[in-house]
């Protein structure tokens, strides 16, 4: 568990951000856990969702606001081919996070990532 927090710190580090890890004491399996657990909205929450494409077997990753649903249409749109849902050793191997658990920095492989914009609508997620 340190390594993985040591990578998402210089990771936030390098990349010029000022960063807060909390360590939660109960579930956090839902968006609606973390947020009643981090103390901020649902829509705050940022859920890591990786799919891997299936001509490529690239994966991808998409940050979600906890109040929204992925549109797997329209992120097959974005990478250019149809999706589906990742093997979890691959995300493992290339994220260094399990699934459930993947940090939106800090992968052990850098992977194509895209950001629901209306995230940008908080000053903190």
């Amino acid at each position: 568990m340190a390594g993985s927090i040591d990578r998402v710190t210089k990771a936030a580090a390098d990349a010029g951000l000022d960063i807060e890890i909390r360590r939660m004491g109960a579930s956090t399996r839902t968006a609606e856990e973390a947020a009643a657990q981090c103390g901020c909205t649902v829509a705050q929450i940022v859920k890591s969702l990786v799919f891997q494409g299936q001509a490529s077997g690239k994966l991808f990753l998409f940050l979600v606001s906890g109040s929204n649903q992925l549109d797997l249409a329209k992120a097959a749109a974005l990478t250019g081919e149809p999706l589906e849902r990742a093997d979890p050793r691959q995300i493992r191997d290339e994220t260094g996070f399990a699934i459930g658990g993947v940090a939106p920095i800090g992968h052990l492989i850098a992977i194509p990532a895209f950001a629901d914009k209306t995230l940008l609508d908080f000053d903190r997620v």
